[in-house]
């Protein structure tokens, strides 16, 4: 299992650890190889995601992550060598805001923004109820893991 960190001086060592045992938690709820799974992890500023969010999603305002999946379904993942799942992109001042707002942790929120993406990159979304429902379940159930409640 391989995260490459992007201005990982933006985040606390403390953090990137616990990121790295959420993707890993996340795999092995999927049945993903570890060993065999990487993906890449940047940190932006606001004007950066906003550009981001308007070029990929036709949405221009500034949001707190993005997912850039390499697969569409998990089904096409290569049965050998390495599994290149995609690209996450978080804006950290967006994080900041939400923790405040929530009430909780500005690390509590970008460990759940993170694994979020996560499991966008694993093929869950949360377009329609019943696969809302199935993705909350996820991130609790990682959440949970890493001992990092509401």
């Amino acid at each position: 299992m391989k995260i490459f960190f992007e201005e990982e001086q933006q985040v606390s060592k403390e953090i990137l650890e616990t990121m790295e045992k959420a993707f890993g938690r996340c795999l092995t709820l999927l049945g993903i190889d570890e060993g065999r799974s990487e993906i890449s992890v940047t940190f932006v500023g606001e004007e950066e995601i906003r550009c981001l969010n308007r070029d990929y999603r036709k949405t221009d305002k500034v949001t707190d992550v993005l997912s850039f999946p390499q697969f569409d379904d998990l089904d096409e993942l290569p049965e050998v060598g390495e599994i290149c799942l995609g690209d996450v992109v978080i804006c950290k001042e967006q994080a900041q805001r939400q923790a405040e707002e929530f009430g909780h942790a500005f690390e509590r929120e970008i460990i759940y923004l993170f694994t979020h993406s996560v499991l966008h990159l694993l093929g869950y979304d949360h377009m329609k109820e019943a696969d809302k429902n199935e993705m909350r379940e996820k991130e609790e159930q990682v959440m949970a893991y890493l001992g990092i409640g509401r």
